[in-house]
């Protein structure tokens, strides 16, 4: 269960360098604009916000990394305290922004956690 976790979690963690990368550096790009259903216009006007956005999901795959890779009891720690903060942004997201979110974010930030708690106790 543990190897099931970490792999969750460091999947988890490459979904987030995947989104900072559409954020800060190809926001204005046809597959950011695709990605986040935005006109060209929009993404332009938005760019500083974006890669704003962006370097926080930056910080969510460095806490996840950080949490996959340290001894206990610190990585269970920051697996679980990242995990839920995946979760919670998502939720938000899904309800300020779209629902697609919930299910990109929530979802397997709630899975990782599952296997996290249960692969721990």
């Amino acid at each position: 269960m543990s190897i099931a976790a970490t792999t969750v979690v460091l999947l988890i963690a490459a979904l987030h360098v995947y989104i900072l990368v559409l954020e800060m550096f190809l926001w204005a790009g046809p597959r950011a604009r695709a990605a986040f259903g935005t006109t060209a216009e929009f993404a332009a006007a938005t760019k500083a916000l974006a890669a704003n956005q962006g370097l926080y999901n930056g910080f969510l795959a460095a806490g996840l990394v950080w949490g996959a890779v340290a001894s206990e009891p610190v990585g269970f720690q920051a697996k679980v305290f990242f995990l839920v903060c995946v979760a919670v942004a998502g939720a938000y997201g899904a309800a300020t922004a779209g629902r697609k979110i919930l299910f990109v974010q929530t979802v397997p930030a709630l899975i990782g956690l599952a296997l996290v708690l249960a692969s721990h106790y």
